[in-house]
């Protein structure tokens, strides 16, 4: 695959395991690629979604891995990482600056996407935008403030960028259903489970609740006022309720219970791994190299 070679002479390819290492000595050389294939550089290379990204990019139509940015594993071969059988010849760099520069040098489309931390999203983008390069965000919990901030940036700059709370394609089936739904049904919950705890509610339930909350409805008036921590917890003013199960053995679940007059509806989404977001992910990359401005959510484009 022709692609950006970058050598590495570090004195041990074996670094700790994830967040900040400092990079080794490099020296750089570059192949020019085709130039009809969309470059994409994975910031969070050596993260499970990460490693899942770099094998779905290189098996899509039209675009191919051209970076891989972590601070874990510094130096491996991020195909032999991912457990293909021949190296992509792509190192895992720490600086993310370093790969933008190499790659910009291409003068080829190029997408970065981010699946770092939401302190440093803001950063990364501003780093992906100068070298001429739009982004697709995939980082829980950023922050509105930053979110707001980096639209005007990205207006300003002409450049695309898509903030995806979520890449489950599922999820936002789930999400488009509850909405539909809601304009019915005076009653809703969300009942939420996982395999090992975490951060709750999760961006999944938030996305819901925050989209129902915006229709200017009101639900489960008769307990509205309820403050009892068995009841769960409410998100808004608008009384809609998460609650949150962790139990070994269970799979990713979010499901949305509506009740009317008689009748009972639900929906419900379950992930088994982190493939489901794969297709996600090659829309968001296709989508977004025609962009002049930040989108927030991938629905937009389904």
């Amino acid at each position: 695959m022709a692609a950006l070679r970058i050598q590495i002479h570090p004195t041990n390819h074996k670094t700790s395991r994830y967040l900040k290492t400092y990079p080794p000595s490099i020296s750089c050389s570059m192949q020019q690629p085709p130039q009809n294939n969309i470059k994409v550089v994975i910031n969070g290379a050596a993260k499970e979604i990460g490693m899942a990204a770099v094998l779905a990019v290189t098996k899509a139509r039209g675009m191919e891995v051209a970076g891989a940015v972590d601070s874990h594993l510094v130096g491996e071969d991020i195909g032999l990482v991912c457990g293909m059988e021949e190296a992509l010849e792509i190192p895992i760099i720490s600086d993310l600056t370093m790969v933008l520069g190499s790659i910009s040098q291409l003068k080829a489309t190029s997408v970065v996407v981010d699946f770092t931390e939401p302190s440093t999203v803001y950063d990364n983008v501003k780093q992906a935008t100068a070298f001429g390069m739009n982004s697709v965000v995939y980082v829980p919990r950023i922050k509105p403030e930053t979110i707001a901030a980096l639209s005007a940036f990205c207006e300003k700059a002409s450049m695309g960028c898509l903030v995806a709370p979520t890449l489950s394609i599922g999820s936002i089936l789930l999400q488009q259903a509850a909405i539909s739904a809601s304009f019915h049904y005076n009653n809703v919950e969300i009942v939420e489970s996982k395999a090992n705890a975490g951060v709750f509610p999760s961006q999944d339930s938030v996305q819901i609740a925050n989209n129902l909350s915006n229709l200017g409805q009101l639900y489960n008036r008769d307990d509205l006022d309820t403050d009892a921590p068995a009841r769960g917890q409410r998100l808004g003013e608008d009384g809609v309720r998460v609650h949150s199960l962790v139990l070994p053995g269970l799979v990713s679940s979010t499901a949305v219970y509506f009740s009317g007059s008689g009748e009972m509806y639900s929906i419900k989404h379950d992930i088994t791994n982190v493939q489901c977001l794969m297709p996600g992910l090659i829309l968001a990359i296709r989508q977004v190299v025609r962009l002049k401005n930040l989108v927030y959510g991938l629905e937009k484009f389904l």
